[in-house]
């Protein structure tokens, strides 16, 4: 199991360690042509503006939008969670437009108002460590989206299909069962591949 971490920026080394810990192999990903060896691909934080113009730059919006067409498990973390979207509140233009939410950018406040908290998860059986940095927010979801989880009646981890996305830095912690839950949805991928 293979799976990639978009390395134009962000907690790059801290996802890749997060995806050993949970049996796979993580690998930085900095050319499109590494896409086509991965089972999985994780879009981590940053600042998604900067994330965006520097997908755009070197080729990653197409590429990335095909890796996701072709079935191929995708998950956003924190800004990664914003490049998904497919609306982006007060921008006229989104980026990969993958996942049917509509999201609002530093929805909880600046750097000084960051936090940790114990998250409960749909498919996870005890609560998740999640870190919230200038954390963006899931306003609304389409009909094929399922929300994961909320904190106080707000949406912050949604997946739809192979597609997973949440507001926070689960990399940031030791805590890396997010991770393991999207190398399990990487292997079901991969299976299902195999048995065509």
């Amino acid at each position: 199991m293979k799976i990639g971490v978009l390395a134009l920026q962000g907690a790059v080394t801290e996802h890749i360690r997060s995806i050993e810990r949970a049996g796979a192999e993580g690998v930085a990903i900095k050319q499109v042509q590494q896409l086509d060896e991965l089972d999985g691909l994780i879009l981590p934080g940053g600042e998604s503006t900067t994330i965006g113009k520097l997908m755009r730059k070197y080729g990653f919006m197409e590429a990335i939008r095909a890796f996701a067409a072709a079935g191929k498990p995708v998950f956003g973390t924190c800004a990664g969670l914003i490049v998904m979207a497919k609306r982006i509140q007060g921008q006229e233009e989104a980026h990969l437009e993958l996942m049917d939410m509509t999201v609002s950018r530093n929805a909880f406040g600046r750097q000084r108002e960051s936090f940790e908290t114990d998250l409960p998860v749909k498919g996870i059986d005890e609560t998740v460590r999640a870190v919230f940095i200038r954390a963006p927010l899931i306003e609304s979801v389409g009909e094929q989206v399922e929300v994961l989880s909320t904190y106080n009646d707000e949406i912050v981890t949604a997946r739809q299909g192979h597609l997973l996305a949440c507001s926070y830095h689960p990399e940031l912690t030791d805590d890396y069962r997010l991770h393991a839950y999207f190398v399990d949805m990487a292997r079901a991928y991969k299976q299902s591949v195999e048995a065509k």
